[in-house]
């Protein structure tokens, strides 16, 4: 480890464009919190990049003072990956350049920019691709770890749309990545997460969508059951065009229900037909479905997902939606500790199934559902009993999980150990993003996340 001196430091925050925090400074508390509220650790430097240049010599400034190194972009993962303790935080927040070309359909995004940002200034042209389910995520995170949204039935993940990426490697330097350039980095950044650089710029394929019809129908925790498996079978035959989510959450009103929220993308009129069933069954205490613009369907959950929470995930892909699995969660959330804590059920299938699975490093794209638990509660004294219930419930949930995970949904590698970061991928996905570890970062510099080890 090269010594690090006083002047070094100051050497090095001179030299950025951007600005160089330090836990002295004013503005470094604002800048080291992330979403989750239950992540708190400190950096002893902060780098605010303003350009590609920055991050290049931040990378090159952590390696050769062997300093541990995190790469913040939208800051919403839940395992709080974007931030170290007493290393160097790459902040890229103030990198948000986005380059629309509407002719050839196709967006250049810098890895600062959260979904927001993105899906406002494509929905000018009445475009988009797929994105999260919550605004406030980075586009960065998501699409590394794969990118699960409304639109990926019909359009795939965000990593399936991607064209190219602009990279900074472990060696600072910028490499470009795409199906022509840098092919097995391109193959390991769709789904095998921020181990191989940082990611500075993201190009992607963009589509025609300006009116969904989204929203949700409501049912009572009592009827959750078999609106479940109304909804299991509704979904075999439903057509890409139709990406649905079931929650069991709870109301303003305090009451326990279940929320099945959907989205379809194509034709209103054949939207109405398609959706009518859904509709109709129970039927609903709430039928919220209406056209709407597709930057609100991207905002229905955000409210249930407010920064400043205390945030502790546990998930898995799903063989099926199974009865018994539905009466495993019904019964677990009934006993719920936390008003904002929720259990969702995903729909895949569609255009994610239908990519060839050697195509790109993110795996599992046969499973029909995937199930999250999400805890969320306001204060520290409650952490231990919803961690308790999460993995409960979680636990609860393995005899119908199809063993496989999400790498996105993952909490901290410290808990979830490097069996589950394998459960990402399968051994031949895990043993070539090795292979490319080693080829692009073999000193692991890029380690705090769910760590490909080389």
């Amino acid at each position: 480890m090269a010594t690090l001196t006083a002047a070094a430091i100051e050497q090095f925050g001179q030299d950025l464009r951007g600005h160089l925090l330090r836990p002295d400074d004013s503005d470094y508390d604002a800048a080291r919190m992330v979403w989750n509220a239950m992540i708190d650790k400190r950096p002893a430097m902060i780098a605010r990049c303003a350009a590609v240049a920055d991050v290049a010599h931040a990378v090159n400034f952590a390696r050769d003072h062997g300093l541990l190194l995190s790469v913040r972009g939208g800051g919403h993962n839940v395992a709080g990956s974007a931030v170290c303790d007493g290393g160097l935080m790459i902040d890229l927040s103030q990198m948000k350049r986005i380059q629309i070309d509407a002719r050839k359909r196709s967006v250049r995004a810098d890895g600062g920019c959260t979904w927001r940002d993105l899906d406002h200034e494509t929905a000018g042209f009445g475009l988009a691709t797929t994105g999260g389910i919550i605004p406030a995520t980075g586009i960065a995170g998501l699409t590394l770890g794969g990118g699960l949204g409304w639109l990926m039935r019909k359009y795939g993940l965000s990593c399936d749309n991607l064209l190219s990426a602009d990279v900074v490697s472990a060696a600072g330097e910028i490499l470009t990545a795409s199906p022509t350039e840098n092919i097995d980095l391109f193959w390991g950044l769709r789904g095998g997460g921020g181990n191989f650089g940082v990611v500075t710029s993201f190009e992607y394929a963009l589509h025609p969508v300006d009116q969904v019809l989204g929203g949700m129908v409501i049912h009572p925790l009592e009827r959750a059951p078999e609106a479940l498996s109304f909804l299991r079978e509704f979904t075999r035959s439903a057509p890409d065009e139709l990406t649905c989510m079931a929650v069991l959450l709870t109301a303003p009103d305090d009451s326990k229900v279940l929320a099945i929220i959907v989205c379809y993308c194509g034709s209103l009129v054949e939207g109405e037909r398609v959706l009518r069933p859904l509709r109709q069954f129970g039927p609903p205490v709430a039928d919220q479905i209406a056209p709407m613009p597709y930057l609100q369907q991207q905002g229905l959950l955000e409210a249930g997902f407010p920064p400043g929470l205390h945030n502790y995930w546990k998930s898995n892909f799903l063989r099926g939606l199974s009865d018994d699995a539905i009466a495993v969660a019904v019964s677990a959330f009934r006993d719920v500790p936390s008003r904002t804590s929720a259990i969702a059920f995903e729909q895949l299938g569609g255009a994610v199934s239908h990519t060839d699975e050697a195509d790109t490093a993110f795996g599992h794209r046969s499973a029909p559902f995937n199930f999250l638990v999400v805890s969320s509660w306001p204060c520290t004294a409650d952490t231990s009993k919803n961690v308790e219930w999460t993995r409960s419930v979680w636990q609860a949930l393995q005899p119908y999980s199809a063993g496989g995970v999400y790498v996105n949904y993952l909490g901290n590698e410290s808990e979830e150990g490097l069996d589950r970061t394998k459960a990402a991928y399968s051994s031949a996905k895990y043993e070539r993003l090795v292979a490319i570890k080693k080829k692009y970062d073999p000193g692991n510099l890029f380690r705090v996340n769910h760590n490909i080890r080389p």
